[in-house]
């Protein structure tokens, strides 16, 4: 995609954070940080991470819809023609996630987007029938995955599977070996990779070449808002626009995936759940170390299985996955030297993509700074991740 050919700019792009709680401190997503507000959602976003729109995928929540409502009120916020919530240096984009379990498979989550709060409430109410707690994140509904679809369609909106390759509740991880058999490909769009996954993994499977790869943070906490994201060429910053990127129409999309260096996620390797031991990919259920009876396949395994691309082929559209390692994962960065960092850069992305190392140095120390500039350029060792644990940079 050649930038200089029309007038879009690139933004940077996080689009699956998680809610915590509300305001009044009702729960939404249990597993996720109760600080995790929808207003400090978008404080973090817009003044630490510097991520220009942002995805939060709870805005279905009778109580965070509220509190919206109370910020576009007070001018705080507005909501733009094109679709979509400003507020301050970041645009929201209000999104809900959904598990579906159609009968003799596995669970998956599905990530469903909306331009506007009209349509997210009238999303809310057909949720409402169709699960016990509306209030709640990630519930499971009584609707098939292309009941999903089809009323998405209806709303404006767009479906965009989750974590796709996860053990936990992915589309190919848990539900299907092909997106065909459960749902209209015609109608999705984009694909999200998770967290143990890259473009190159992805891309050997060919149902998969005319998605669109989103590579978001699946945030529980402030402090992994933007630990994957995205560089989207857009137009503008809106819902509209967004939904061209996806669809690649008229010049935008998105121009570089960056994400987890695949061995960091959670579920890169095949392991037992019980004692972490890494064993081959093909074990059986049965730990053979400690007889725990729950080995969990690797992200790596699965796609191996489902391969029918060589490695290295990619459509011609497709954009360079930059490995990414967040800040959190550099040894010897901490909360006091975090805020020292945003303090004199600005925002993680002024860390992590615009200052030098010489400037770094002044704050951080010359062997931190030398390991955030290798961060950058892939070159850091990595201890791979199974079975729900991180992987963990292991150089020093």
């Amino acid at each position: 995609m050649d930038k200089k050919s029309h007038p879009w700019k690139p933004f940077f792009c996080d689009m699956h954070i998680h809610i915590g709680g509300t305001r009044s401190g009702r729960p939404v997503k249990i597993t996720a940080s109760r600080s995790m507000t929808i207003t400090r959602i978008l404080e973090e976003a817009s003044n630490r991470k510097g991520m220009e729109m942002i995805g939060v995928i709870d805005a279905h929540s009778p109580e965070v819809q509220e509190e919206l409502l109370d910020l576009i009120s007070q001018g705080e916020a507005r909501e733009l023609d094109a679709g979509g919530i400003a507020f301050q240096q970041t645009v929201l984009i209000l999104g809900c996630e959904v598990e579906i379990k159609e009968e003799g498979r596995g669970e998956a989550h599905f990530l469903v987007y909306l331009p506007t709060l009209a349509a997210m409430q009238a999303f809310t109410r057909w949720l409402s029938a169709r699960c016990k707690n509306v209030h709640l994140s990630s519930q499971r509904i009584h609707a098939s995955i292309q009941d999903l679809q089809e009323i998405a369609s209806e709303l404006g909106g767009t479906v965009v599977p989750a974590h796709i390759f996860t053990p936990h509740k992915g589309l190919y991880g848990s539900c299907t070996d092909s997106m065909r058999e459960v749902m209209n490909p015609g109608l999705v769009e984009a694909v999200e990779l998770g967290l143990s996954a890259n473009t190159q993994m992805a891309d050997q499977i060919s149902e998969l070449w005319d998605k669109t790869f989103l590579t978001n943070s699946d945030a529980h906490s402030l402090g992994k808002i933007g630990r994957e994201y995205q560089s989207i060429l857009m137009a503008e910053r809106s819902y509209t626009e967004w939904r061209k990127a996806l669809k690649r129409e008229d010049g935008r999309g998105v121009l570089v995936n960056y994400g987890l260096t695949p061995q960091l996620g959670k579920y890169h390797l095949t392991a037992c759940q019980g004692c972490q031991t890494l064993l081959p990919p093909d074990s059986s259920l049965r730990c053979p170390v400690c007889g725990f009876k729950r080995v969990v396949r690797g992200v790596a395994a699965r796609i191996e299985q489902l391969a029918d691309q060589e490695l290295g082929q990619h459509p011609s559209f497709r954009p360079p996955y930059v490995e990414q390692v967040p800040l959190e994962f550099i040894p010897g960065v901490g909360p006091k030297l975090l805020q020292k960092l945003y303090a004199t850069f600005g925002t993680q992305m002024d860390v992590l993509h615009r200052a030098s190392e010489q400037d770094l140095a002044g704050v951080t120390g010359e062997k931190i700074a030398a390991l955030i500039v290798r961060a950058r350029e892939g070159g850091l060792a990595v201890q791979a991740g199974a079975a729900g644990t991180y992987g963990r940079i292991v150089d020093r």
